[in-house]
């Protein structure tokens, strides 16, 4: 490829730092957890990470984090740190609430309140948005439905324009979304299978949206997704994981982001990738 050329492909990197207010409201089996902790710990060891790789990364923090206060429910000199070090800072919710099961006064409470938290402690605009748990899925106009939204909270659970409308009105103007279509969503229950491919930006009640494509973390399916991707004319690989979840052994952990890194730099020097930030989409939009 011609070092001149354009790089078509784009990768957004983000970490969901959930600290304990994600532990306390875990929604895996055995129900709160106490991994709190590690989240501050181990972002400790990917600020170095990054540097060293020179990636830049977006970092989901929960909004309460940023209040004043000990570990492992805050730490807002860790968050300012983050900033500095030149990796945007998005919002996570304010205590990392189950979008779906809240009221639209809920809602509209948490994303104004985690973003003022974290706009107070970095001192700069918080634009991204991340959903818990990348909920809520159900987007009517597409036939995405949300079997287990409507099941756990109930016939008027949040949709994703609804989010995303509250967004907007909220002062975002971006958000990393997850949907399925109706035959994507059979297709993965029946036969496990589940389509692969580059996002593109997209506009869910006028915010502008990219859609969740690559595998949590960074073992081998990522980074094939990420090897295929780069065979597109164009497109956006978004890649994503838990500080906390850095060294527990499963695809998030350091044994994989390594190898992930380095590989990812070698596709960045070919010009075959190109590492980018939600606010550089943001910046694009102005020009």
């Amino acid at each position: 490829m011609n070092n001149q050329q354009t790089v078509k492909i784009k990768l957004l990197f983000f970490w969901d730092y959930d600290t304990q207010w994600g532990a306390d409201r875990s929604r895996s089996p055995g129900g709160p957890k106490d991994w709190g902790h590690l989240e501050f710990e181990n972002t400790e060891r990917l600020l170095d990470l990054h540097a060293q790789y020179k990636i830049p990364a977006c970092f989901a923090v929960v909004g309460a984090a940023a209040l004043p206060g000990q570990r492992p429910y805050h730490d807002p000199t860790q968050i300012r740190r983050i900033h500095t070090a030149g990796h945007e800072v998005a919002s996570h919710s304010f205590k990392h609430e189950w979008l779906p099961g809240l009221t639209h006064l809920e809602l509209t409470e948490t994303l104004r309140a985690s973003k003022d938290a974290l706009e107070q402690c970095i001192s700069a605009p918080v634009n991204t948005f991340v959903p818990p748990y990348n909920q809520p899925f159900a987007y009517p106009q597409k036939i995405a439905p949300a079997f287990s939204e409507r099941r756990d909270g109930g016939s008027a659970h949040i949709t994703l324009p609804e989010l995303c409308a509250a967004l907007d009105d909220a002062g975002y103007r971006f958000a990393r979304v997850s949907y399925y279509s109706l035959l994507s969503y059979l297709l993965m229950q029946l036969f496990k299978y589940r389509s692969r491919k580059p996002s593109s930006i997209e506009y869910i009640s006028n915010l502008s949206c990219v859609r969740l494509n690559a595998p949590v973390g960074f073992a081998q399916p990522t980074l094939a997704f990420m090897e295929k991707c780069v065979l597109y004319e164009q497109g956006v690989v978004i890649v994503w994981a838990h500080p906390h979840s850095l060294h527990l052994g499963n695809s998030q952990d350091e044994r994989y982001l390594i190898p992930f890194f380095e590989r990812l730099n070698e596709l960045r020097h070919q010009n075959k990738i190109k590492v980018i930030l939600p606010s550089d989409f943001l910046l694009k939009e102005e020009a």
